[in-house]
């Protein structure tokens, strides 16, 4: 008897919990299907612009659907602007700002979250603090550094750091560190310290445990981090700009503005080579999707 009034009093709780838990919730995605649609409005645009020659823009405009359509404007702006070396290029700045941004961003975070020890909050805070100044305040600095920074005409032509890849790779690796050592150090704090402590009483040294524990569990968080530096470090515009003057060595980002006329812009010849600079990232993300959704979303929920 007791059990029958014990369960009558609980299933009206479950009942409500559950209609709770399944209620549709129309006003999130509504909001979400609506900002879904205002970024994908950009590239559609862009899309659609490029696909129609520029006579029919300039006869119908570019808010008409009549004309036809191809993929000349693809063709002509890979050639003219001759961007399969400009990609080149982008990956030579690329791939190795990534691979350093989170090397180093690994050893800092590693320090700060898996030791105690009397700088540890400090540097974190010095590390996240750098990421509010504004990068354009130290170009004039750092152009003057560059220019007086000696190299060998073997390495450089002008004889310094300027007009070479490895003013664009240093200039984003120190910018990038601060964000990825941050997140990666939040990351570290959430796994478990008996996994280092277990290593250290079996004789495991700090590299070890660095390199055979913890680096693994954070492949989650790496991924994330690779794919959203690769889209940063990619699209970065202002650097190459300022420190590379060689028309050959520019990544694709600036080296699109070959498309654009002294007098006259064929904007949809532009569009079509500003899709075609997405292709790479758009790649890197559907490879790391998986991780780059699992990083992002682990340690969400506890439990």
């Amino acid at each position: 008897m007791t059990t029958q009034i014990i369960q009558q009093k609980r299933t009206p709780a479950s009942t409500v919990s559950s209609k709770k838990i399944g209620r549709p919730h129309y006003g999130t995605h509504i909001f979400l299907l609506a900002m879904a649609v205002m970024w994908l409005i950009p590239l559609l645009w862009s899309v659609y612009t490029a696909l129609r020659p520029f006579a029919d823009t300039n006869k119908f405009g570019y808010f008409s659907i009549a004309g036809h359509y191809s993929l000349d404007n693809f063709f002509t702006a890979w050639n003219q602007a001759g961007m399969g070396k400009y990609l080149v290029n982008s990956a030579i700045i690329t791939v190795p700002t990534v691979l350093l941004t989170l090397f180093f961003a690994s050893l800092m975070a590693f320090a700060v979250s898996r030791f105690s020890w009397k700088f540890n909050v400090t540097l974190l805070i010095m590390f996240t603090a750098g990421n509010l100044l504004p990068p354009q305040v130290l170009a004039a600095p750092l152009y003057e550094m560059y220019k007086f920074t000696p190299l060998p005409l073997s390495v450089s032509d002008s004889g310094n750091l300027l007009n070479t890849y490895y003013s664009v790779i240093l200039t984003n690796t120190a910018f990038q560190i601060g964000f990825c050592t941050f997140v990666l150090s939040n990351y570290m704090k959430a796994l478990p310290a008996e996994l280092t402590e277990a290593a250290l009483v079996d004789g495991a040294s700090v590299w070890r445990q660095y390199a055979n524990i913890i680096m693994p569990l954070c492949r989650p968080a790496l991924a994330a981090m690779g794919t959203l530096e690769v889209i940063f470090i990619y699209n970065d515009f202002f650097w190459p700009l300022l420190f590379i003057q060689s028309g050959d060595r520019l990544p694709i980002t600036t080296g699109i503005k070959n498309l654009q006329g002294d007098f006259l812009s064929n904007y949809n010849l532009i569009a079509a080579g500003a899709t075609i600079t997405i292709i790479p990232t758009l790649v890197v993300y559907l490879l790391l999707q998986r991780h780059f959704v699992a990083g992002l979303t682990l340690g969400a929920t506890k439990g």
